[in-house]
């Protein structure tokens, strides 16, 4: 196999892409960049929504909370008459057992695949998300039953059965890097990337899609609909970022990954924060994220907060890739 071909590259190629590995992540960005003390910030979604909303940003709107395993049977009396909803645990991670319900039939619910779930299947969900099956450390968890988010119109042409998510990795406040994911009918309507969603690229400046990633593989159209994935250019992008620096402000962590959802009638709105946020966007654009940690580290403080920080977005925008590969 040649280079042209393979998918794969030796570890002093990935140092000289700039690429940010797992352990370097973990010890030299985390550890130095997160106050153990926020953690509860990013990892408690309803903490998260409460600082979201004390700060003007836009969250889904929570229909009710279960904290007891008492309330499960209480569920369909709760949901009344709502054919959408989104069911999710406070307290986990990954997108791990959450239930996006687009549509009812009596007390049984539809995916956004179509696929039936029966009351006794989704109650049964209640129960593990309350045992903590999904959250981080396996914690007793809490229940989230929220508004199901209608994607922006612009976004349906490159997503199957689901709403698609951008992810933006900010570092001292300041937007580092950022992609889109992509439902596909591999991933089940999810934007998981494991579970098969695509990942996009996205300009920093203009929220303009390139590339795409899916399985590990570079491909230049989505799968199921094989609409071109690049030269997207998504709406609302400077009302996202502005968002997106404002909340990383209020959690006081230096390094932060934000996912958001765009609403086709409100914008951009926040669906979690993390504090450990995962690599792959580093597959997507092609290039390490490192580079341009160690370009946001260069500047004067004064050029990381406020009104300044559109023009570090700008610069590293427009940077060429031989920059980043100095």
């Amino acid at each position: 196999m040649n280079n042209s071909s393979r998918f794969w590259a030796w570890p002093d190629e990935l140092r000289r892409r700039g690429i940010l590995g797992i352990n370097q992540r973990n010890v030299d960005i985390i550890l130095e960049s997160n106050p153990r003390e926020f953690y509860p910030r990013v990892d408690n979604k309803l903490m998260t929504k409460e600082i979201c909303q004390a700060h003007g940003i836009q969250v889904p709107e929570t229909y009710f909370v279960i904290t007891e395993h008492s309330q499960c049977p209480k569920f369909l009396e709760l949901i009344g008459t709502r054919t959408e909803f989104v069911v999710k645990p406070a307290g986990g991670a990954a997108g791990r057992g959450i239930v996006v319900v687009a549509g009812r039939l009596g007390n049984n619910f539809f995916s956004t695949s179509g696929r039936l779930i029966e009351w006794t299947d989704l109650r049964h969900h209640l129960s593990t998300i309350l045992s903590g099956l999904y959250s981080l450390g396996g914690q007793l968890d809490k229940i989230i039953v929220e508004r199901r988010i209608v994607s922006h119109p612009m976004l349906k042409s490159i997503a199957v059965e689901g709403t698609p998510d951008i992810r933006v990795i900010l570092y001292k406040g300041v937007p580092a890097m950022a992609m889109i994911r992509l439902p596909t009918r591999m991933s089940g309507g999810r934007a998981n990337l494991h579970q098969g969603a695509v990942a996009a690229a996205l300009e920093l400046d203009k929220g303009r899609t390139f590339g795409g990633v899916c399985r590990d593989r570079a491909i230049s159209e989505h799968p199921d609909t094989n609409h071109p994935i690049a030269g997207i250019e998504l709406p609302f992008w400077k009302e996202l970022l502005t968002a997106a620096m404002k909340l990383s402000d209020a959690l006081e962590m230096g390094y932060v990954g934000i996912d958001f959802v765009i609403d086709a009638d409100t914008g951009p709105v926040v669906l979690e924060a993390n504090a450990r946020p995962g690599l792959a966007i580093q597959v997507a654009h092609g290039q390490g994220i490192l580079p341009r940690l160690k370009y946001i580290d260069s500047l004067p403080e004064a050029d990381r907060t406020g009104e300044n920080r559109w023009n570090v977005i700008d610069s590293i925008a427009t940077k060429s890739l031989e920059f980043w590969r100095s």
